[in-house]
């Protein structure tokens, strides 16, 4: 396999909180990784770094071999990057289908509402339904969004992305507020679509899920790397084991 994604020495400063400091590592081309460690480790920090959401200190940030670092969040998106959020914000207005397919839409013009006000939607419509049955909610396509369950909506957002055509699929906390079978059900979801071929980089705290589906971890605290490698070597690390322990107790004695 090839490196698909190379971060290298990334440091990223709020102030006096140091979010991220010389953290690197790469992705392999084809491969489900992992990004964990425990709350205000700097995961999602990183993701943001990657994506131009915030821009570091200090970092170099290739995709494909081409330096992004310096680019704008949307050209970054045209180049391949794709990321979901944690909190899910679809147009609630507007049917599952539509929000989907307002992002295959955006594709090919320059303004959402071009996009809205395309006359012929029906490519991007049919497109929008191949994509919500590959997330596992094709027969909800219809339905609006407002009042659907948190499991519709995470899957949503994957589907909306996965409409950018992206090489690379960031996800952050896609688990997070689901039951114990929807999160092992939206995780074989991710799953099927790494192995269609997509690269796939995951925030997510729902560690029995994480070593299940990832191939390799990442493991972030304090805003450094203190770990990578094959998942079940690395939650074998004591200084690993102590981070989340460590910060459990914490949270516990607050």
């Amino acid at each position: 396999m090839s490196v698909l994604l190379d971060v290298h020495n990334v440091t990223m400063h709020f102030g006096g909180v140091h979010a991220l400091t010389e953290v690197s590592f790469d992705v392999q081309d084809g491969e489900f990784l992992s990004l964990i460690g425990p709350n205000g480790a700097g995961k999602t920090t990183m993701l943001r770094a990657i994506t131009g959401v915030v821009s570091p200190q200090n970092a170099s940030i290739k995709l494909a071999g081409q330096a992004i670092e310096r680019l704008a969040t949307h050209r970054r998106a045209a180049l391949g990057l794709a990321m979901t959020n944690q909190i899910v914000r679809p147009f609630n207005s507007m049917t599952l289908r539509d929000n989907v397919a307002l992002a295959v839409g955006h594709q090919r013009v320059a303004t959402v509402f071009r996009a809205i006000t395309a006359i012929n939607r029906d490519t991007e419509r049919k497109k929008a339904g191949e994509l919500l049955e590959m997330v596992g909610i094709g027969d909800y396509a219809d339905q609006e969004v407002l009042g659907q369950p948190l499991g519709r909506l995470k899957r949503l957002e994957v589907a909306r992305a996965l409409a950018l055509k992206p090489k690379l699929l960031l996800l952050d906390e896609p688990l997070a507020g689901l039951n114990h079978i929807e999160a092992a059900r939206f995780a074989d979801v991710v799953v099927g679509i790494n192995r269609e071929g997509l690269t796939v980089v995951m925030i997510e705290h729902n560690l029995g899920e994480v070593l299940r589906v990832s191939d390799r971890l990442v493991v972030l605290d304090n805003g450094r790397k203190i770990a990578e490698g094959e998942p079940e070597s690395v939650m074998r690390m004591p200084h690993v084991r102590a981070a989340y322990v460590g910060k459990e107790a914490d949270h516990a004695a607050a």
